[in-house]
């Protein structure tokens, strides 16, 4: 039977058709549940009438009923205002108006009596009222609400059509007089409607669903209001997380994968043999974690995040020979050509002394070495496919592939992962791997339904980046440092923004930054590489090579370099306007340096006129080098939907859950959900039935997106 919630809003008392399709429009409230979750934003506290004697400095609002005793017009025409005092039996309060004026006039006579409420402040030490809300009593006794009021978000065109955000809340009490406590049931499974309080650790029991709505509306009180909206966050929380459980349950249930039984000949030799140095604690548990998941019979659809030089290339390189020695075929896609051929340089001069066929295909391949590639992929004589999105295309066939690896994974879209995947009769294992560090509650709501790694050391002889921030009429002072690294045989990168809305516009910024750094380095004594995005491939490329040969000191570069180039002997990083970057990206840049023995320096340039959040972001960068510690923060200043990086979807569109506020809810909800899947993987069981039924009544109204 179709729940009363369902109902189209037109048929609530006071709607109708016209007004009902504007809420549509305007806030997308289509059925009495939109309204009903359509949430106060603050309240108002009217249960008391005031007595004007009782307004002291700390009043904020008041509410008083008294008779109007003068009403006077004041100032000239510029600076007109009406002023009326209000009498009660305590004393005399001043009421404001400078909008309006001629219609106030017509409703506030001497003589009239009034029920007032507003905002006190002081003129002249004399408390008044400024625009108050007033209503006419004609003598009638005035009971005071015994709830608080609540004023609802809404938007100009509502209020026109009479839908202020109090009148929206007329609405609500209306829909409320016709609930009854059958109309919302619990959903939530009895075990999961306690909860230990955080400070003293006794359990508490949560408001039913129905008082919580009720509370969270027109509250009694304002700890049954907190109260109500813990209840509820928990609520969406708790439904978020066990969506994400029954993925990744049903998929480690069902989803076959090849098996990596064996450790053998190509992992031994090269561990034991070539291995530049010692694994990180932190490398030892993330492939603990790949040998467990491609040993299971089970597809692995791991997410591995670490932070920049934290040694992920080496987990990867270490997986793809695990898939060798079981007789599997790897690749391992990058976004970008430079980056590509940086894996194949790396990788392959690592398994120089090793009988293992590593080849590189991207978009600029050369049709006599791509024939090659692809014939020796799908015939099985090649072992790792290092590219670009070239790897997807149709002719690329392999004959065994049994790993997939995405670097960079959120530069690729869904659907093309996919095709990766389905190059293989049984779906490769697949290892994305990101240096965008996720905050621990976004990883957990954005890519619950992946498992992940975190790698958050750095491999030995790896020296911390000093972090300094410096205004404009520094320069001079920056430039000497320059020169004086350089003189020691260094190299630096001096990064420009990529800003404008106009390419144009960007391209003349670093042309002009290009020609400052010429003046301050002149040529022969000193050689510069530019790279940006207009330059053709080629061009780009070979720029990219004079300074990683070391042909060139320096490198004039817009962000395109953000990503993955390696040069040991780069020890500088200068960011010219550091202030018009991100916190993340400013992190990734830094990242570019520090990747040698030799100590490096990262140099924020910017304006002396920095606005407080720029502030704050310098301040962070110089405090700390830890990129979770960063991905924090940026969360915390930018909030989930505008993280680089993270899947937008239905995931993070709470109605009232915070990830960033509401990290102990976030987490109790995610522990409830683990214990109930432990115990019922299908919500077979009695006590989840209705748990079962509310998901299958939410079922599409949430855009989940999966990685493949």
């Amino acid at each position: 039977m179709a729940s009363i919630l369902s109902n189209p809003i037109e048929y609530l008392k006071g709607v109708g058709p016209l007004r009902a399709e504007l809420l549509q429009k305007e806030l997308g409230i289509h059925t009495f549940q939109d309204l009903l979750e359509h949430f106060p934003y603050r309240h108002v506290d009217r249960t008391k009438i005031n007595l004007i004697r009782e307004i002291d400095a700390s009043t904020e609002f008041i509410q008083v009923v008294g008779r109007i005793v003068s009403v006077d017009l004041v100032g000239d025409k510029r600076s007109r205002r009406l002023v009326a005092g209000l009498r009660d039996s305590s004393g005399v309060l001043e009421l404001v108006w400078f909008q309006g004026i001629h219609g106030v006039q017509k409703l506030v006579q001497v003589g009239g009596e009034f029920l007032v409420y507003g905002r006190v402040s002081f003129f002249q030490g004399s408390p008044q009222l400024t625009h108050p809300e007033i209503e006419v009593l004609h003598g009638q006794h005035v009971t005071p609400p015994d709830f608080l009021e609540p004023v609802y978000p809404t938007t100009e065109k509502l209020k026109v059509r009479g839908l202020g955000g109090r009148q929206l809340g007329k609405l609500t009490q209306t829909l409320f007089n016709m609930l009854k406590e059958k109309d919302l049931p619990e959903n939530l499974p009895a075990s999961a409607l306690t909860w230990p309080d955080p400070e003293t650790g006794r359990p508490m029991g949560f408001l039913s669903r129905y008082e919580a709505y009720r509370q969270a509306h027109f509250p009694t009180q304002p700890m049954l209001f907190r109260q109500a909206v813990d209840r509820l966050k928990f609520e969406e929380l708790f439904m978020a997380q066990l969506r994400l459980g029954l993925i990744k349950s049903k998929r480690h249930r069902s989803s076959h994968g090849v098996v990596f039984g064996q450790v053998g000949e190509f992992f031994n030799r090269f561990y034991t043999h070539y291995l530049p140095f010692e694994l990180t604690g932190a490398q030892k548990r993330v492939l603990k974690e790949i040998r467990r998941d491609t040993g299971s019979g089970r597809q692995m659809n791991r997410l591995l995040q670490g932070d920049v030089g934290s040694g992920k290339t080496m987990v990867a390189l270490l997986s793809m020979l695990l898939a060798l020695d079981n007789g599997f075929q790897a690749c391992l896609m990058a976004p970008t050509e430079i980056l590509a051929r940086q894996h194949y340089e790396g990788i392959a001069a690592l398994l120089k002394d090793m009988p293992v066929e590593v080849r590189l295909l991207t978009g600029s391949s050369r049709s006599k070495s791509r024939k090659e590639v692809l014939g020796m992929a799908s015939e099985g004589r090649l072992h790792i496919l290092i590219g670009t999105h070239a790897v997807l295309e149709e002719a690329v066939q392999f004959q065994r592939l049994g790993l997939a690896i995405v670097d960079e994974q959120h530069r690729f879209g869904v659907a093309q992962r996919a095709r990766l995947w389905n190059k293989a009769a049984v779906p490769p294992h697949v290892l994305v791997m990101t240096a965008t560090p996720i905050p621990r509650t976004l990883a957990m709501t954005a890519y619950g339904d992946l498992d992940y790694s975190v790698m958050d050391e750095l491999p030995p002889g790896r020296q911390p980046i000093s972090t300094v921030h410096r205004y404009e009429d520094r320069r001079p002072q920056v430039m000497d440092f320059i020169r004086h690294e350089i003189g020691k045989g260094r190299q630096v990168y001096v990064i420009f923004p990529l800003i404008e809305e106009s390419e144009k516009v960007d391209y003349e910024n670093l042309m002009k930054g290009y020609e400052n750094v010429k003046a301050w380095f002149p040529e022969p004594k000193y050689w510069i590489s530019m790279v940006h995005g207009r330059q053709s491939n080629e061009e780009r490329d070979t720029n990219m090579q004079r300074f990683l040969k070391g042909d060139t000191q320096i490198m004039v570069a817009t962000t395109v370099i953000e990503v993955g180039v390696n040069v040991p002997n780069a020890t500088v990083m200068v960011i010219e306007s550091a202030e018009k970057f991100g916190l993340s990206q400013l992190h990734q840049l830094r990242g570019r340096v520090g990747r040698g023995t030799e100590k490096s320096f990262c140099i924020l340039l910017t304006s002396p006129r920095l606005g407080k959040e720029a502030r704050e972001r310098m301040s962070i960068l110089t405090e700390t080098n830890n990129g979770f510690k960063i991905a924090e923060k940026d969360l915390e200043i930018r909030g989930p939907g505008d993280i680089e990086g993270t899947r937008q979807s239905g995931l993070l569109n709470f109605k009232l859950a915070n990830i960033v506020q509401d990290k102990y809810w976030l987490e109790l909800a995610r522990d409830r959900v683990m214990e109930l899947l432990d115990k019922d993987p299908d919500l077979a069981m009695e006590e989840n039935r209705a748990l079962k039924a509310f998901l299958q009544s939410q079922h599409g109204k949430t855009a989940w997106s999966k990685i493949s």
